[in-house]
């Protein structure tokens, strides 16, 4: 708590004075740029892997960046989502999965999970990927890495249940929103997004508009 506390009063006394008009004006109201749905792993910050600013990233956590099927858990993922899209307008939703993730890792090794029974209930909303992704994508990565494989899957699988939200559905019939697969590989500090056309993760900057 000790280093906590200190970031506190350093964020206080250095931060947030250089940064209070911004923090003044989000008292008005926000409009952030996207819905960032990513894991509870410590080692993923999304405003520091976007570059963005208090206010432009509305966020989701929870293990696994795990998105269940509209009415399959009353929880507030649904509540997250419907006031990102319904409220906030948010024009973009984001699922970003990241290298060396454990909710993955516990798929594929449910034995792993016996001291775990509410991570290998939550880990069954990740469980679609074997039929889901075969069926609605081509092939996807290169790597022979099975954890790597699983994280891709994973993304792709909790688009598709994204999909079944109502308010997601309406905004995508509309075309006022656009989903978004990521891949963020923390240890080398690149990024992978889903290429639709091509069936595969690459690099963002090539698939940039």
């Amino acid at each position: 708590m000790k280093k906590l506390i200190e970031g506190v009063q350093k964020f206080q006394k250095d931060l947030f004075r250089a940064k209070q008009s911004l923090f003044e004006r989000l008292a008005d109201g926000q409009k952030p740029l996207a819905l960032f749905i990513t894991c509870s792993d410590s080692r993923i910050d999304p405003n520091l892997l976007t570059n963005t600013e208090p206010g432009e990233l509305f966020v989701l956590r929870n293990a696994g960046n795990i998105v269940p099927p509209y009415g399959a858990v009353l929880g507030g993922e649904a509540a997250t989502i419907e006031y990102a899209v319904n409220v906030l307008k948010v024009d973009d939703i984001i699922i970003c999965g990241h290298s060396h993730c454990g909710a993955m890792a516990g798929r594929l090794a449910p034995t792993s999970l016996g001291e775990l029974p509410a991570v290998r209930d939550w880990l069954i909303h990740a469980e679609d990927s074997r039929c889901v992704v075969p069926k609605n994508y081509g092939h996807i990565s290169d790597d022979s890495d099975p954890l790597t494989i699983a994280v891709e899957k994973n993304v792709l699988v909790q688009i598709e249940q994204l999909r079944t939200h109502p308010s997601v559905a309406a905004a995508l019939a509309r075309n006022e929103l656009d989903l978004h697969g990521w891949v963020y590989q923390f240890e080398m500090g690149r990024v992978f997004a889903y290429h639709a056309e091509k069936e595969r993760f690459l690099p963002i900057d090539a698939t940039a508009d």
